[in-house]
């Protein structure tokens, strides 16, 4: 007779082995019709399976976020069944969701066209029309192996031979189709709905192996309605459009070759805002109280080996053999050679926080197949800082950091911050007792600073537990940028210290902390964010100088030597075109502001002035114009001056 209790702490006793979709409908039909899966005792069951002892029960819906991974998972059965009817030569291999959707693998000799995604997303509709219903079967070992012997399906004779042998057999059976599956899975194919799309096919070697058969893998996106999947739709669309590569090419801020796969190249435009994000963050560290340091990009392999980086990324370092055989690396994080500093001379707890920042140059041997745009590369730089403090200044000094990395990201224009609190990875440095410290200092941190986090197991550094800082861009997607990590482990294996009011020699903590992340990924973020539109104290070009007419030319000179006095960044366009053309072209390559100029302007000593999405103009003496776009173009803390 079990007991089942409920998330509000109720009790249901039942004199038989009862169902998740029993206990629904126990409670009412609303939730019967509406539940789609049980969790048991923190396990996911289908609504058919039995629960023949004491347990606990929640029921999920479709308005839980948990079901998301379920609808995908089903879709992916649904495409593996609908590309088995109509390609029935095809073999099935794995099927997981993944984030926003999910994907198949199929071996098929023949490639599937976009013609072929047409009408397998097409039958698709037609099985969850079907309502099939999906049922749980619980086989042996050796009956899954002989079916799909007898199938022709190595891939999952393989798959089924990997599961341990204390771990049940499992098939899901829908209509004809059956498949290999832990599962759970919904009640019926008609229960998934019809917000989903097939988007692309890819290859795929099985098992992830180069020297394993090559696979196509079909992905797709589901969603719970079809709202939700419009607008995932229409935030593809306009992410296309905001494609970091495409503008960073049409508006000259950069390029990237072969020869120097993963480095950039920046152009002059891109350079100069490169130059104005780092000379925005340069004074918010200078007002902040960082000392700006700069160190060596080759480092021998004896310093990385003591602090413990050598056998963490030994293979994603750049290695280099000098005259006399030492092996040098060239560095791929900045925090070691901070350390260094530190260690030069005697410090006191009076020096102590020690702020130390530096625009570190970094290389990482990066997969090729990783690399994207700016976004992912092998060189870059890190707007980067450590915090060498006392174990009673971490609160202090962790608020402090948070508050001035918002009011940073707020000048760049994202308001929208998430948190995630990072505990200890499986592979670690330091004892289990110095990690308690870490990790409990970093609460009291976010309490201190009144931070909402979210827990993200495992996935703090090998030295010490991390916050992690994401943005929500203008069209709903996250972006990690800011860290924050506290660490006991690096200054002792460094053998950073100093000395106590005491007189006793003791080792400082550390906090490892970037706003930005790295300046290229930055770039390439605040492009797509602003669809290639900056601001105008990042655009590069701020102002455009045009003449309406060749007699104008001198008087438009005079003007663009007068932008120049009050500090804005100047292109003149006296090409003899016709304004509109000029304006056209200028705003296709999202210059802020265009001031026109013709005889008229010049006998009143006034400009013409159109602002980037505006087709009005105003017509402004010179002077007060030129002022008021200088006052507009400054950086946001210059501003606040």
């Amino acid at each position: 007779m079990p007991n089942i209790t409920l998330p509000d702490g109720s009790t249901r006793s039942y004199d038989l082995p009862v169902t998740p979709g029993d206990v629904a409908a126990d409670i009412g039909p609303g939730l019967a019709k509406a539940a789609l899966l049980g969790i048991v005792d923190d396990g996911e069951w289908d609504l058919s399976r039995p629960i023949k002892a004491d347990a606990s029960l929640a029921l999920i819906t479709v308005k839980d976020d948990s079901a998301l991974a379920l609808l995908r998972h089903d879709c992916a059965h649904i495409m593996a069944e609908a590309v088995l009817e109509i390609y029935p030569e095809t073999q099935v291999t794995i099927g997981p969701s993944i984030e926003n959707g999910f994907y198949y693998d199929f071996h098929r000799e023949t490639p599937f066209t976009d013609a072929d995604l047409e009408a397998i997303e097409a039958r698709m509709h037609e099985i969850v029309d079907r309502d099939e219903v999906i049922t749980r079967e619980v086989w042996t070992r050796d009956q899954a192996v002989t079916f799909y012997r007898d199938n022709d399906e190595p891939f999952k004779v393989e798959l089924v031979e990997a599961i341990p042998a204390d771990e049940t057999v499992t098939f899901y059976r829908q209509g004809d189709f059956i498949d290999l599956c832990r599962g759970p899975h919904l009640p019926s194919t008609g229960r998934l709905g019809h917000a989903f799309k097939l988007m692309s096919v890819a290859g795929a070697y099985w098992r992830g192996d180069s020297d394993r058969p090559m696979l196509q893998r079909i992905y797709g996106t589901a969603w719970r309605t079809e709202k939700e999947l419009g607008a995932y739709l229409h935030m593809l669309e306009e992410a296309e459009k905001r494609d970091h590569r495409k503008l960073g090419k049409q508006l000259g801020f950069f390029h990237m070759q072969e020869e120097a796969a993963g480095s950039v190249f920046w152009h002059p435009k891109g350079w100069t805002m490169y130059r104005e994000i780092e000379a925005y963050v340069r004074r918010r560290l200078d007002d902040g109280g960082y000392g700006e340091v700069k160190t060596p990009q080759l480092i021998d392999r004896t310093l990385w080996e003591a602090s413990g980086h050598w056998d963490k990324f030994r293979e994603n370092m750049f290695t280099a053999q000098s005259e006399d055989d030492r092996t040098l690396a060239l560095k791929p994080m900045n925090c070691p050679c901070h350390v260094q500093i530190f260690r030069q001379g005697i410090k006191s707890y009076r020096d102590l926080p020690l702020r130390m920042a530096e625009f570190g140059s970094c290389h990482r041997n990066e997969p090729s197949g990783a690399l994207h745009g700016i976004m992912r590369v092998r060189a870059f730089t890190q707007d980067d800082a450590h915090i060498f403090c006392t174990e009673g200044q971490i609160t202090s000094e962790s608020v402090r950091f948070c508050e001035l990395l918002q009011t940073i990201y707020a000048d760049f224009g994202f308001a929208d911050v998430r948190v995630k609190f990072s505990d200890r990875p499986e592979v670690r440095a330091g004892e289990d007792e110095v990690w308690d410290r870490a990790e409990s200092a970093l609460t009291d941190a976010c309490d201190a600073a009144k931070l909402e986090t979210t827990l993200n197991p495992g996935e703090g550094a090998f030295y010490g537990p991390k916050l992690e800082f994401v943005l929500r861009d203008a069209i709903g997607r996250d972006w990690q940028c800011g860290t924050l990590q506290v660490d006991f482990v690096l200054p002792d294996r460094l053998d950073a210290e100093y000395v106590a009011e005491d007189g006793s020699r003791k080792r400082p903590v550390m906090l490892h902390r970037a706003v930005l992340g790295s300046m290229e990924r930055w770039i390439g973020i605040l492009i797509e964010q602003y669809a290639g539109r900056m601001p105008p104290w990042l655009a590069p070009v701020q102002v455009v100088v045009a003449s309406i007419t060749d007699s104008a030319n001198d008087y438009a000179e005079k003007v663009a030597r007068t932008a120049e006095t009050v500090g804005l960044r100047v292109e003149r366009d006296f090409r003899n075109e016709k304004i509109s053309y000029k304006v056209r072209e200028h705003s296709v390559m999202k210059v802020p502001f265009i001031l026109a100029v013709g005889g008229r302007e010049a006998e009143a000593s006034t400009v013409a002035l159109r602002r980037l999405g505006s087709n009005d103009q105003q017509v402004l003496d010179m002077k007060d114009a030129l002022s008021a776009l200088r006052d507009e173009s400054l950086p946001p803390d210059l501003q606040k001056v």
